[in-house]
């Protein structure tokens, strides 16, 4: 692909854009909730690691929408996707009253959108997965973890002929106990979950970054690791990968205004070929990353 971020290779010229009413808006945990609408195309199309921007139909304010990762989808009783979840954080204005939101209320949807995890048949390409998250970044892993596993297929190609025989882990830190969401989701996919919080109130009592150090210190196998979450969080998780020199993916949660590449808001330092720097926007380029190419 050209390295021009104008190029027509990064138009978002397949993206769906279409007012949808919401099937299910329910909390999990505690200022999260998952939230699920019908649109077969978008369902159909979207894959691990993408995203679609959200915002209130019929509501200027808050207007700029928001991204959200795609946590699963849900077929119809033909067996087609039709349905998309993602999940959410109650942070800022639109999240506090989306958080309000009944079903059958309207909301204004455009995605797919940005690049999703890539490598390998599944989108992986070592034998055993790590996905480490913190805070909210557990929302791209779902759909990944059940792509990888063979659970399910996600995107307009062809599925997978068999399951591919790799490991998953998730190692997911939060605040406190109260704040895990999803996390039965996982262990019924069948991976193997390990947590960490602030408080110890569950799990380990200190940083995910801790758990993923024994992940790969006990692992007989050669890993991958794909991470999400705040910034500082995501940093240190790179420099455990590259210590170790496991190949490691990052999904950026830059603050995003229009999702299609236009406003230029959400842009990120990666590194170049020449060993120089540019800007490359998240929502268009990423927002998933080799992180050995992010300017933390």
């Amino acid at each position: 692909m050209t390295n021009n971020p104008l190029h027509a290779a990064y138009f978002a010229d397949h993206a769906v854009a279409e007012a949808v009413e919401i099937i299910e808006n329910v909390p999990i945990a505690k200022d999260t909730f998952r939230l699920r609408f019908c649109q077969p195309e978008l369902a159909v199309k979207i894959t691990p690691g993408q995203f679609l921007m959200l915002r209130l139909a019929d509501c200027s304010d808050p207007l700029i929408g928001r991204p959200l990762a795609l946590y699963d989808t849900h077929d119809d009783p033909r067996g087609r996707p039709a349905e998309v979840e993602v999940v959410y954080l109650v942070h800022g204005k639109l999240t506090s009253r989306l958080a309000q939101c009944r079903p059958g209320r309207k909301l204004e949807v455009w995605g797919p959108l940005g690049n999703g995890f890539s490598g390998g048949s599944s989108g992986v390409s070592a034998p055993h997965l790590v996905m480490a998250a913190g805070g909210i970044g557990q929302t791209p892993f779902l759909s990944l973890a059940k792509q990888t596993l063979g659970l399910r297929h996600y995107g307009s190609g062809r599925p997978l002929a068999e399951a591919p025989k790799v490991r998953v882990t998730f190692c997911y830190g939060a605040k406190s106990a109260a704040y895990l969401a999803g996390v039965d989701d996982f262990k019924h996919a069948g991976v193997e979950v390990c947590i960490s919080t602030d408080d110890g109130s569950q799990g380990r009592h200190g940083f995910v970054t801790e758990l993923l150090e024994d992940v790969l210190e006990e692992s007989a196998d050669a890993c991958e690791v794909v991470c999400c979450g705040p910034e500082p969080m995501m940093k240190a998780v790179a420099e455990v990968a590259a210590r170790r020199q496991t190949p490691c993916r990052v999904s950026l949660e830059t603050p995003m205004a229009c999702g299609i590449g236009v406003c230029f808001s959400c842009v990120a330092k990666v590194r170049d070929a020449a060993g120089g720097w540019d800007y490359k926007r998240t929502c268009v380029e990423g927002p998933v990353f080799d992180a050995a190419d992010i300017v933390w």
